[in-house]
């Protein structure tokens, strides 16, 4: 099938021009405060942003924010219209480049179309059986050794599990041991993540901006130099090596620097919505420890019990698939706090939808809380109900009221990979503790990657 051209973003006229502007007349919204618009109001609140202007206006509202104007489009339908694609319309590449393109370039949601599906292809050798059951061992092995110093403490969850997945990704994703090296590592991928939505763009001496460029720079020159040695020394099981060595249907191998540019974009994925969503359902499962109960027996079942000295057995790759509980209860909390709340894409020519004409070059965007908590799918929607997931019930729902690793061509190329993660998680988690709240419900910071304000405060009781 043929594929649309995708211009670059620039050859776009950006819609806050005056001359363009009244190509959105005719969509209801409104602009906002002088100079700023709605990007105040965005961050402070954007669910209850959202909420107000599709209260307002509908399921198709334009706002000004960030700089120029955005058409939300609202909605289960919206989803599947955007995400899906069938018609290539839209690019996730213009969509997410204005925000990740200084410090993430040329990751999978900065390609489109034909490159996308080449890429993707190749990489997807990182996520076959293989390599997967030893990224099973390297999990096991790391939670169950950072866990267990946990026994009895009152804890800030967060940036517990937040340092932990930042480890497992060196062992798993680099194949280094800890220590310093990694370390370094790690920090150099904080800054980056943090500088992907700090509000000066220009990396000045001291600003935020500055480290994420220095951290890329770091990483950059890091993992080319270990994708040539990997190549000549031959690879291991972890992800690194299996993305050094990957080739593309013609037998060649991936360039270096396309490898290096992959690396950096999948350990950002990885480990901040990793953080976000594992917080998430040790939140959920504090506040109901009768699910609490139900996973620890489920998974106690899975397992095998406990060894000779009262320790969790791990969690095989094999015995996965046994835990329809607790993959439910982590599709729940996915529901409950999407850990990327919505989506950006730039149409590429001229499309409708519910009734608009919405012409190409718009931003357009995607709100996945909104849907996820949208009544019309979700009955008492803020109810935490893993049973909303048996199979009967999502066979009776809408595909696309539910997308919390996106959907089509650029559905996540990571997400056995997280339920993997996760469900080892809980594995090596539940059998040794039961989990509570220390300070009630925290607030949540909404934007850009969920997480408690207080870092979620937990005590994990060791289970006599």
């Amino acid at each position: 099938m043929a594929t649309i051209a995708v211009p670059q973003t620039r050859q776009f006229r950006h819609w806050s021009d005056p001359q363009a502007e009244g190509a959105l007349d005719h969509i209801p919204g409104e602009k906002g405060l002088p100079f700023v618009g709605n990007t105040f109001r965005m961050l402070a609140d954007p669910h209850g942003f959202t909420r107000r202007m599709t209260a307002k206006y509908g399921q198709v509202y334009k706002g000004f924010a960030f700089g120029g104007w955005q058409v939300a489009l609202i909605g289960a339908d919206a989803n599947e219209l955007v995400l899906f694609d069938r018609e290539k319309i839209f690019s996730s590449e213009q969509g997410w480049g204005p925000i990740l393109d200084q410090l993430f370039p040329r990751g999978l949601m900065l390609m489109d179309f034909d490159h996308h599906r080449l890429d993707r292809r190749a990489l997807s050798i990182a996520f076959k059986p293989e390599p997967m059951r030893h990224y099973a061992t390297s999990l096991n092995r790391g939670i169950a050794r950072q866990v267990q110093p946990w026994a009895g403490r009152d804890m800030r969850f967060y940036p517990a599990i937040k340092a932990l997945t930042l480890d497992l990704a060196a062992d798993s994703f680099i194949g280094i041991p800890w220590g310093p090296e990694a370390n370094r590592i790690n920090q150099a991928f904080v800054d980056m993540v943090q500088a992907s939505v700090a509000p000066v763009r220009t990396p000045l001496p001291f600003t935020q901006m500055k480290k994420g460029v220095d951290g890329r720079k770091y990483l950059v020159e890091y993992f080319t130099r270990e994708t040539h040695r990997r190549r000549a020394e031959g690879g291991g099981q972890d992800m690194f090596s299996q993305f050094a060595t990957a080739t593309h249907e013609d037998g060649s191998l991936m360039a270096v620097d396309e490898v290096v540019d992959h690396m950096n974009f999948l350990m950002m994925a990885a480990h901040d919505t990793i953080t976000s969503s594992a917080t998430t359902l040790v939140w959920l499962l504090a506040k109901h420890p009768e699910w609490q109960d139900r996973l620890r027996g489920e998974i106690l079942a899975a397992t095998g019990g406990t060894d000779a000295e009262g320790n969790p057995r791990d969690l095989a790759w094999d015995d996965l698939g046994k835990l329809d509980l607790t993959e439910m209860a982590f599709k729940e909390s996915l529901r409950f706090v999407p850990p990327v709340p919505s989506i950006p894409r730039r149409a590429l020519r001229d499309f409708e939808y519910a009734g608009y004409r919405i012409p190409a070059g718009t931003a357009v965007g995607v709100n996945v809380h909104y849907v996820h908590h949208d009544p019309q799918h979700w009955p008492e929607p803020e109810t935490f109900d893993p049973m909303r997931f048996t199979r009967e019930a999502e066979k009776a729902r809408h595909k696309y009221a539910w997308v919390p690793f996106g959907g089509g061509a650029h559905m996540c190329l990571g997400l056995h990979f997280a339920y993997m993660q996760v469900k080892i998680l809980m594995a090596q988690l539940l059998p040794r503790y039961r989990i509570e709240l220390t300070a009630g419900d925290p607030e949540w910071q909404a934007w850009p990657i969920p997480k408690p304000r207080d870092g979620l405060r937990v005590r994990f009781d060791p289970i006599s």
